[in-house]
């Protein structure tokens, strides 16, 4: 069937509602598209206001009730229309949910999902602009998974709900109008899949995660104009992080790119570029690894700054080209 991306997400959501008791959903502003675009249209119409909670505005509360639901056997789906607010339950998912299963040798745990959605642009400003996913991929015990495609919107949902670990499942609304073909069914292993190659190539490597992955796709597409052939990796998950894929395709290549939403200090990109050189024998990258990021600054609220802000597919195409074009 064809579907868009915040479309899909919601039919992941409808198959969990519709086959699985356990699984309840809760968060603020969820029966308003305001909030969270078509990715839960009605949802409180088809399964209930008891299986869709609406929730007063505390982050730290909802959270907290979430955890406790799933150690007590639920699968709860806490939604988060804002990352940046996010941050205020940072105790329940990094102290409480992430912790539950070491501390108690895995005889007990914690499986809620909690939906990150990253929501900039349209001048919002600082304090809604923020891209937090780096943070938590820092943090063992917690799985973080971004999709960047219709099938994994859908299926990355549906599969981190019915593992036994907390995930943070973290979805960007620069996605939602994304269209594509997907499988009647979902995958409900999605999430024990690695790294995918999205698009062949042998010139240069270029990874990315989430609306990253787009960019990497955008500037494929432009460099292959100029004869420059990309090879673009989709991380999916970036806790744990597998970059077998990624090291598998540089050794071809010899060369690699990272794009990533977030700010370049302490970022996804430069992990990527750390475990990759770590992985290689000395000689195979014949051009210095690049990353296109987000400059070290809060977003600005001016449209005319926002663009200059935010990395395009040109950005990521003229990486590239400096990374080809350094022999």
């Amino acid at each position: 069937m064809r579907i868009t991306y915040g479309r899909a997400i919601r039919a992941g959501f409808q198959h969990l509602l519709s086959r699985y008791p356990e699984v309840f959903v809760m968060g603020q502003g969820l029966w308003s598209p305001w909030y969270v675009g078509d990715s839960m249209t009605e949802l409180e119409v088809e399964f209930g206001r008891e299986r869709v909670l609406d929730s007063p505005v505390s982050e730290q509360a909802c959270t907290g009730a979430a955890v406790g639901a799933a150690i007590a056997g639920k699968r709860p789906i806490v939604v988060h229309p804002r990352m940046d607010f996010m941050i205020l339950a940072v105790d329940q998912i990094v102290t409480q949910a992430a912790k539950w299963s070491s501390m108690f040798a895995g005889r007990s745990r914690a499986p809620v999902v909690v939906r990150g959605i990253i929501n900039r642009g349209g001048e919002q400003g600082a304090q809604h602009s923020q891209a937090l996913h780096a943070w938590f991929a820092h943090v063992p015990g917690l799985r973080v998974v971004m999709p960047a495609t219709v099938a994994d919107a859908r299926d990355l949902l549906v599969s981190a709900t019915l593992c036994d670990d907390p995930v943070l499942y973290v979805d960007d609304r620069w996605l939602y109008a994304l269209e594509d073909e997907i499988s009647d069914e979902p995958d409900e292993d999605a999430i024990f899949d690695g790294p995918r190659t999205l698009r062949e190539g042998d010139d240069a490597t270029v990874v990315a995660a989430g609306y990253s992955t787009r960019l990497a796709l955008e500037a494929a597409d432009l460099l292959a104009q100029e004869g420059v052939s990309a090879e673009v990796v989709d991380l999916r998950q970036i806790n744990p992080l597998d970059v077998g894929p990624v090291v598998t395709s540089v050794r071809r290549t010899r060369r690699l790119v990272v794009v990533d939403g977030g700010w370049t200090t302490c970022g996804l990109a430069g992990e990527v570029i750390a475990s990759v050189a770590e992985r290689l024998e000395p000689g195979v990258l014949l051009a210095a690894p690049r990353r296109v990021t987000l400059q070290d600054a809060p977003a600005p609220t001016s449209g005319p700054l926002e663009a200059a802000y935010y990395p395009t597919g040109a950005d990521v195409a003229e990486a590239v080209r400096a990374a080809v074009g350094a022999l």
